[in-house]
């Protein structure tokens, strides 16, 4: 017997299953219950459905425009229990041409799709390839669909969330008063259909506790562009709107030595750190060149550097003018590549080795969080065995992950798109 609605109640709808029992297996037992509840889902999501339809065939006013009743259509949508076919009312202005759905409007019906629908498929796609999110529904949800459908609907919801873009996101609530922002901004490669190997930008900003505890990240991304522009816009706007959240807080940079990104978080931040764990693999490499034949002088030697970098004023002056003055014991084109490495590193980033003042006030002296975005962000679901990308798509799954991994705006997202339903006057 299929699920059927056995009471219509003023708050609730009353739905009725049978589940065999045949079977003495349990996991076949679970599996027959599974298939009882999605007939039940969705003989309930079309129940749901219903509510929302209009109450008769009067004229509907939208954005100040009349539309008539045309009659009902059938549509298929798809739920997280299955395909479910309805008719539902369609709607026409006065000059004719394109139709309306007030459906569709008021549930936020996303292509076909239900909103949970268009929220679980887009989450599990952003992590990841569409095969797996088929096998994935398939075998725990008992759900069929194409690859094509799922790139599809995730494209869908990407433009839902372009549509979003100027919502302002709440941050969590905090369990400590921010004191300090630390921004930084790192590039991957990943490899692109037309154009091969290119560098995609990711932005952190983080915030710390005076106590030097990071207390929540927010995380951005783009794919690959000559110029960086709009990346370098939403991380612009990111900056903006923390400043205006925490104008009293010192703001920081940190990231490796590219040249560009100092340039960029110089005029954002009153204080820049270069990242401790960059300078410590250059200055390992002088110690190399330095002591090729004895690995115990070369451990107390970088030990001893190291703890005067970290915590002594000037330390990576004076470091930078012993490697350059020492003699080398051995002339190899390796060791003098060595060391002629870390002496043009801390040539041009000394000044930015500012860790005594940054362990004094508590800021963070790594890119370790930046870091970690590349990966997750990028390497992690973009770069996997044969992945290639065109743009548009690299830039959708981007902008989820980011939503995702920032706490709490993927759900705001979803919530601000329910909020914004059109309100018809019926």
């Amino acid at each position: 017997m299929p699920a059927s609605v056995v009471a219509h109640k003023p708050k609730t709808i009353v739905l009725q299953i049978e589940v065999p029992i045949e079977s003495g297996n349990m996991l076949d037992l679970e599996d027959g219950l599974q298939r009882a509840l999605n007939e039940a889902g969705q003989l309930g999501t079309k129940e749901l459905l219903e509510l929302f339809e209009p109450p008769n065939k009067d004229p509907i006013v939208v954005n100040q425009q009349k539309w008539s009743y045309k009659g009902k259509v059938l549509k298929r949508y798809e739920t997280m229990y299955g395909c479910v076919p309805m008719e539902r009312s369609v709607y026409q202005g006065v000059r004719g041409g394109v139709t309306l759905v007030p459906l569709d409007l008021r549930t936020g019906i996303v292509g076909s799709a239900t909103p949970k629908f268009a929220k679980t498929l887009a989450w599990k796609y952003s992590q990841m390839p569409a095969p797996a999110v088929k096998e994935d529904f398939a075998t725990n949800h008992q759900r069929t669909l194409s690859n094509s459908y799922i790139k599809h609907l995730s494209d869908k919801v990407g433009a839902l969330i372009e549509d979003q873009k100027d919502i302002e996101y709440d941050l969590p609530l905090l369990p400590e008063p921010v004191e300090t922002i630390a921004i930084g901004l790192d590039g991957t490669c990943m490899l692109l259909c037309e154009h091969g190997w290119r560098e995609a930008m990711c932005g952190t900003l983080s915030l710390y506790s005076a106590n030097g505890d990071r207390l929540h990240t927010i995380y951005t991304a783009s794919s690959p562009e000559y110029g960086k522009q709009s990346f370098m816009g939403k991380l612009d706007e990111e900056i903006a709107k923390l400043k205006r959240l925490y104008p009293q807080a010192t703001y920081v940079g940190v990231a490796d030595g590219a040249k560009e990104n100092w340039r960029y978080l110089t005029k954002h931040t009153s204080a820049q750190i270069l990242d401790f764990y960059h300078a410590s693999e250059y200055l390992a490499g002088a110690a190399e060149a330095l002591f090729p034949d004895s690995k115990t002088r070369r451990k107390l030697w970088l030990e001893d550097r190291l703890h005067n970098l970290k915590h002594t004023f000037g330390a990576a002056r004076k470091i930078l003018k012993e490697i350059e003055s020492a003699e080398l014991p051995k002339k190899t084109t390796a060791l003098i590549e060595k060391r002629y490495k870390a002496v043009t590193y801390f040539t041009n980033n000394h000044h930015l080795m500012k860790y005594q003042e940054a362990l004094e006030h508590n800021w963070p002296i790594g890119s370790g969080v930046t870091e970690a975005a590349c990966k997750t962000l990028v390497k992690q679901r973009l770069c996997g065995s044969g992945m290639r990308w065109k743009l548009a798509g690299a830039e959708v799954l981007l902008e989820t992950r980011s939503l995702i991994h920032s706490k709490g705006r993927w759900e705001q997202l979803w919530s601000n798109v329910m909020s914004g339903k059109v309100l018809l006057d019926c």
